[in-house]
């Protein structure tokens, strides 16, 4: 009786290993890699930071607008007449978080270093449907 219930186990495992093999899996993605189109630095043309200077929305090239999420907050952001300064890391593109070095001047000479983690393009619907202040 001991052998056939172990007959049985095993085939039952042998047919859910089967199954699973034919699962499709999804990889996580890391967070820097979510799809995008890429751009150069002379498309950007002007940008917003949220209140909780925790990300910063971009323009570029007149109609898109990405979201770039900083690892963490950078307050230099919310204050008046600030300066973002945008140089890129690598190739001649934006194309992911790692390819921002960025700083924040006041104009006084002090500039704060803010870190990027995350780059998103939005959507059409996306951008229009940001509130007025945030709008870059």
């Amino acid at each position: 009786m001991a052998l056939r219930s172990m007959a049985v186990a095993l085939a039952g495992l042998a047919g859910l290993s089967a199954a699973m093999l034919a699962i499709p899996t999804v990889e996580a993605q890391p967070a820097d890699s979510v799809h995008v189109d890429c751009f150069t630095p002379r498309e950007f043309s002007s940008w917003k930071a949220t209140p909780d200077a925790r990300s910063i929305y971009l323009r570029v090239g007149g109609s898109k607008v990405y979201r770039l999420d900083l690892a963490d907050q950078c307050t230099a952001l919310r204050d008046p007449d600030v300066h973002l300064n945008l140089r890129l890391h690598g190739a001649g593109t934006f194309c992911t978080a790692l390819d921002f070095d960025i700083d924040v001047s006041e104009g006084n000479g002090v500039s704060t270093p803010c870190l990027a983690s995350r780059l998103s393009q939005l959507s059409p619907n996306e951008a229009s449907a940001l509130p007025t202040d945030l709008r870059p």
